[in-house]
């Protein structure tokens, strides 16, 4: 009698992983995040509620991973892949530097214009994201894992720019960023206007050369 090979138990669970990362994102993105349980998570993956807490311990994790997941997923399309990614979905090597700033900075704005009207990111993004406006822990968590190490990268460019003479040498790279991610931030989550590379564009060109006459 010829014996089967076992079952590959790392496939196996890499195939559970993934659906509980699908079912989590399309229940909170359905549902918001307070309605979103363990048990629907499990329920709609196809897998026992004691999977997830051998992995997990709170729904909370298991949506932050996924989404940072998605997010690593959803950046490579958009036109992030030279900066590459690190276990965590985060980006590692930071914003190209051609020599233009502003270039530059048009041209990773509008990849994350592309990421933010993806819908597989758009839905549960908004749905974290306004959780974690009332539960300090999950917004701290969100910055901390997602957001942050993303503003560190235009810290980097904005800080080799001074480097170079193209931006002010008092400028500190930290506050300057927030003035061209900070609105398209509010337009995202407000739904203030339209989020295009035009309006993109433009707030690159308002930050760096100001609004008053040349």
């Amino acid at each position: 009698m010829v014996s089967k090979p076992a079952p590959d138990a790392t496939r196996r669970s890499e195939k559970s992983r993934r659906a509980i990362y699908a079912a989590a994102l399309s229940l909170v993105a359905e549902a918001g995040y307070p309605k979103t349980t363990v048990e629907g998570i499990a329920a709609r993956a196809g897998v026992g509620k004691q999977t997830i807490y051998r992995w997990w311990s709170s729904k909370a994790d298991v949506l932050l991973e996924a989404f940072l997941d998605l997010a690593e997923q959803t950046a490579r399309p958009a036109g992030h892949d030279g900066a590459g990614h690190d276990g965590a979905g985060h980006e590692t090597a930071g914003i190209p530097d051609t020599g233009d700033l502003a270039a530059d900075l048009k041209a990773v704005l509008r990849a994350t214009v592309d990421e933010l009207l993806d819908p597989r990111f758009a839905a549960p993004a908004r749905a974290l994201t306004a959780e974690g406006v009332v539960d300090e822990r999950l917004g701290r968590v969100l910055v901390a894992r997602l957001l942050e190490p993303r503003l560190q990268l235009y810290v980097a460019r904005l800080r080799s720019a001074r480097d170079a003479g193209h931006v002010r040498p008092d400028v500190d790279p930290r506050i300057a960023l927030e003035l061209f991610v900070s609105p398209l931030a509010q337009r995202w989550l407000q739904h203030t206007g339209p989020i295009t590379y035009d309006y993109t564009d433009t707030l690159v060109d308002y930050a760096l050369y100001g609004l008053a006459p040349r």
